[in-house]
This record gives C-alpha cells, structure tokens and sequence, in this order.
C-alpha cells in the first residue's frame, strides 16, 4: 500500500471546528440519511485498538425504535426513583421526548477482552477514540451531535438490556440530527502552552 496523501489544513479543520450541539439545537422531524450514520459508525471502527480488541458495540434508534428508547429509559427511571424517593416529573418527561426529538441515537458500549491481558483504561480509551471519529464525521457533514452520560447511562439495568455482561461497560449515547442554526457555533479553548511542559535535555 502507497503511503496516503493527507491535507492537513483540512484536518486541523476538522478537528478544531468539531461541536458539539445539543436537543435545543436539533431540527426536529427531519432525518439524517442512514448512509451518513453508517458512515460515521465505519469511520468508528478504525479508532486505535490495542491488539486489535475493537471493544465498541454500538446500537443504533431512529425512525420508531427512538420510541422505544424513550419507553426504556423513562420507565426505567421512574421504577428506580420512584423506590428512590427521588422521582422528578421534568426527568422524567425529559427522557421520554428528547430521543424523539433526535434523527438517530447511538448506544455506546465497551465490551471488555480480559484474556487480552488489557487495562480497563486502554479499552476505554479506544472506545472515546471511536466516538471522536464518529463526531468529526458528523461535523464534517454540517450535523448537530454529542455525547451523553446522563439519564439512564449507570444504571446496572441499561448495561443488560444493551447485552453487555458484568466487566463490560455502558459508556452513554450519542445523538444525532440537523442542527436549527444558520451558523456554526464558535470554540474556545486556552492556549496550548498552558497545558504543556517540554522536557528536551
């Protein structure tokens, strides 16, 4: 194989303009095409992985199965936090209607190798690598996307019903849809140097 030609200006394009954009910013009732989500799901798939475990598993909701996600993850957490004595009718509605306001949603999980000798850490990492993939291809297609941890993520029954066992993990979702706004939200971050030692001699 050729060594490939990259455009770097490109990638540190890609890179420094990816977003993320959250439900507030989603355009309702007008889905991304499944052509550019399993784009991005292959792209996923060449994250780094350390002696080739590929630890993602990724479900993928759109169309009617967002209703379902939004019946799981609702009934879930109203059995739970009812028991709690913590149930809030505003998380609650909010787990109902937030997946249908999505084009798609993408369960994350990590499904451990442990004959592979590998620290929890590396498989961690390789799966974040994989999301990262996954959200420059989206901002490369002008989507609205982010990941996340909340609602329903830790409980021990979102991990069973995503078919992950007891040393696996389920690591949140990844929404997904066309984003409301005209322009492309700014970044901000402090500089590099503030972050960095170099150590030469």
């Amino acid at each position: 194989m050729e060594n490939p030609m990259f455009d770097i200006e490109e990638v540190n394009n890609i890179i420094r303009n990816r977003r993320s954009m959250f439900v507030a910013q989603f355009k309702e009732n007008d889905p991304v095409e499944d052509s550019v989500i399993q784009e991005m799901l292959e792209n996923a798939n060449w994250a780094p992985t350390h002696k080739l475990t590929e630890p993602w598993r990724f479900t993928v909701f759109s169309g009617e199965g967002l209703k379902e996600l939004a019946r799981f993850q609702s009934e879930l957490y109203k059995e739970t936090a009812e028991k709690n004595g913590t149930f809030k009718e505003v998380v609650y509605e909010k787990l109902q209607q937030n997946p249908l306001k999505c084009s798609h949603v993408i369960a994350i999980g990590m499904k451990r190798h442990l004959t592979a000798g590998i620290p929890d850490m590396e498989e961690i990492a390789a799966v974040s690598m994989a999301v990262q993939n996954m959200y420059l291809t989206a901002s490369a297609h002008g989507l609205a996307a982010y990941w996340g941890t909340g609602g329903v993520t830790f409980y021990p029954e979102t991990k069973s019903y995503f078919g992950l066992e007891e040393d696996d993990l389920f690591m949140g979702f990844f929404f997904v849809a066309k984003p409301t706004l005209d322009g492309w939200p700014a970044g901000r971050r402090k500089p590099i140097e503030d972050k960095v030692t170099w150590v030469r001699e």
